[in-house]
C-alpha cells in the first residue's frame, strides 16, 4: 500500500495570539504525532505565524509555497487542526480548492469531521466557512474596542517592551537599567552624523554589559518614532529619548548618508550632488606630485554613478569650505530680511479650514448643494489651506535662521578651525541638506538649508 506524503499546516493570528494565546508549536506536536499514527510520510511543515485565516492566499506565504509543492504533485493530504486553521472565507477556500482537485490532493481536520468528497459534505463545510468568516468579524470588532481601550489609557500593547523601555502597570516607562545607554546612542549620533559609527561606538564601549543592544537595537533607536514618544501616530504616548526635530534631522541626514572607499573622514561627505544625474557625490584622496620631488595629498569629490552620459564633475574640498564659510552667515541674513517678520502671532487657521472641508462633504452628500458649488468652494479652502500651510512653513524657517544666526556669532569661525574632519561634517550636516554645483561650470553655487 503506498505510504501517503503528508503536508503539515499550522495558522496562527496575531488576534488569535492576543486573544487566546494559541501556539503554533502545540499545532505541530498535535499534526505530528497525528501523522505518525496514521503512518503519513511528513514532508513538509508550512507555518504561517501572525497570519489571518480571512486574509486572500496571496498574502499567506506559507501557504503559497504549500500550494506550489502541491502542484508540483509533491504532497497527497494536507493536515490542519481545525476548519477554522485552514480557512475563514469561503472564496479563498474555493479558490484554493480548485488548485487541491486538480492535483487529487485533500485536506482533512485532525479534530473536526468533514468529508469533501461528497456534495452534501462540500456544503457542509462551505455553511461552517460562513460561521466562521461571520465570527471572525465579530472577533475583530472586539479586539479594536479592547485596543482602543488600551490605545486611550496609553497602554503598551504589542507584546515585549522595545530596548530602552520596561512596562510598568502596562504603559511603557524608561528602564533605568539602560536609559544612559539609549541617551549616549543619541548623542553620539549627533556629534557624527554617522549610524554606523553609533552603532560601533555603543557595541564596542558596552561590549561587556549585560544588556548591551545589538546593531539591530541600535538602529532601531535612530529610525522608528517609538523612541520620539510617538506610537500609531500617537504623539506623547510614551517617554521620549529624542525630539520630533531630532527624529526629523536623523531621517534628512540618513537618507543623504554614503560611504566612501575610505575610513578617512571627509568634511561634506553626503552633502554635494552631482548636478546631471542627481547622484550624491563622494570623496576621494588626490595625489599630486610637486616640483620639489615631494608628494601633495588633498581632498576632492566626484560624482559616484557610472554613467556614460555623466560628464563626471569633480571638485576640491577646500574649494567647498572655504565658500561656505564665505556664504553662511550671510545666506542666513539675507533669508531673514526676505521673510517679513510678524509683527503678532497668526492665529493657525488650519484646524477650522479642514473642519469646513467636512461640512462642505456633508452637504454635498446629503444633496444640499450642486456640484458647480461643491467644487468651487471645495477649490477655494483647499487654496486657504495650503496657502496657511507655507505661512506655517515660513515662520518655521524664521525661528530657524535665527537661532541659527544666534549660534553663529562671535568667534564661531575659530571655534569651527578647531574642529576635526568628523565633526565638521556633524556641523554641515546638522544646518544644510544639499550642496548645489553649477551644470556647466562644475563650480559651486549655493546650498540648501535643512527644513
Amino acid at each position: 500500500m503506498k505510504q501517503l506524503r503528508c503536508a503539515l499546516y499550522p495558522r496562527v493570528s496575531t488576534e488569535e495570539q492576543f486573544l487566546h494565546g494559541l501556539s503554533l508549536d502545540a499545532q505541530r506536536k498535535d499534526l505530528t504525532e497525528y501523522a505518525q499514527r496514521m503512518g503519513y510520510k511528513i514532508v513538509g511543515v508550512y507555518a504561517d505565524e501572525g497570519v489571518s485565516a480571512r486574509k486572500p492566499v496571496s498574502k499567506r506565504p506559507a501557504l503559497l509555497r504549500l500550494l506550489a509543492d502541491v502542484e508540483k504533485d509533491k504532497i497527497d493530504i494536507i493536515l490542519v487542526t481545525k476548519l477554522d486553521r485552514w480557512f475563514r472565507n469561503i472564496k479563498e477556500y474555493q479558490i484554493t480548492q480548485e488548485i487541491l482537485d486538480r492535483h487529487h490532493c485533500y485536506w482533512k481536520t485532525i479534530f473536526e469531521q468533514y468529508d469533501t468528497s461528497t456534495a452534501n459534505g462540500q456544503m457542509v463545510v462551505n455553511i461552517m466557512l460562513a460561521v466562521n468568516q461571520s465570527e471572525c468579524d465579530r472577533t475583530s470588532e472586539r479586539i479594536k474596542v479592547v485596543l482602543d481601550h488600551k490605545f486611550k489609557n496609553g497602554e503598551h500593547v504589542t507584546g515585549a517592551a522595545p530596548y530602552g523601555y520596561i512596562s510598568v502597570d502596562k504603559k511603557l516607562q524608561k528602564d533605568p537599567a539602560v536609559q544612559h545607554i539609549v541617551e549616549d546612542t543619541v548623542g553620539y549620533y549627533f556629534s557624527c552624523f554617522s549610524k554606523r559609527k553609533t552603532i560601533i561606538h555603543i557595541m564596542s564601549k558596552y561590549a561587556d554589559f549585560d544588556h548591551c543592544p545589538s546593531k539591530y537595537q541600535v538602529n532601531r533607536i535612530l529610525t522608528e518614532e517609538l523612541y520620539a514618544g510617538i506610537y500609531r501616530g500617537i504623539p506623547g504616548y510614551h517617554p521620549a529619548y529624542i525630539t520630533l526635530d531630532q527624529l526629523r534631522l536623523i531621517r534628512e541626514t540618513t537618507d543623504t548618508k554614503t560611504y566612501p572607499h575610505t575610513n578617512r573622514p571627509y568634511i561634506f561627505s553626503g552633502l554635494v550632488k552631482c548636478p546631471h544625474c542627481g547622484k550624491i557625490m563622494t570623496g576621494f584622496r588626490k595625489k599630486q606630485p610637486l616640483k620639489n620631488g615631494n608628494v601633495s595629498y588633498y581632498q576632492r569629490y566626484r560624482c559616484s554613478a557610472k554613467l556614460s552620459k555623466c560628464p563626471t564633475p569633480c571638485i576640491t574640498e577646500s574649494v567647498i569650505e572655504k565658500y561656505m564659510l564665505d556664504n553662511l552667515c550671510a545666506s542666513i541674513d539675507s533669508i531673514i530680511c526676505n521673510l517679513s517678520p510678524q509683527k503678532e502671532t497668526p492665529v493657525n487657521r488650519i484646524p477650522a479650514l479642514r473642519s469646513e472641508l467636512q461640512r462642505l462633504n456633508v452637504l454635498y452628500q446629503k444633496g444640499r448643494i450642486s456640484d458647480e458649488y461643491y467644487d468651487e468652494q471645495y477649490a477655494l479652502i483647499e487654496a486657504e489651506i495650503t496657502t496657511e500651510s507655507q505661512n506655517k512653513d515660513m515662520e518655521g524657517l524664521m525661528q530657524r535662521m535665527t537661532d541659527l544666526k544666534k549660534e553663529l556669532s562671535g568667534n564661531w569661525k575659530e571655534l569651527y578651525d578647531m574642529l576635526d574632519a568628523q565633526h565638521k561634517n556633524a556641523f554641515w550636516k546638522r544646518i544644510v541638506s544639499e550642496i548645489t554645483i553649477d551644470e556647466n561650470t562644475h563650480k559651486i553655487n549655493g546650498f540648501k538649508f535643512l527644513k
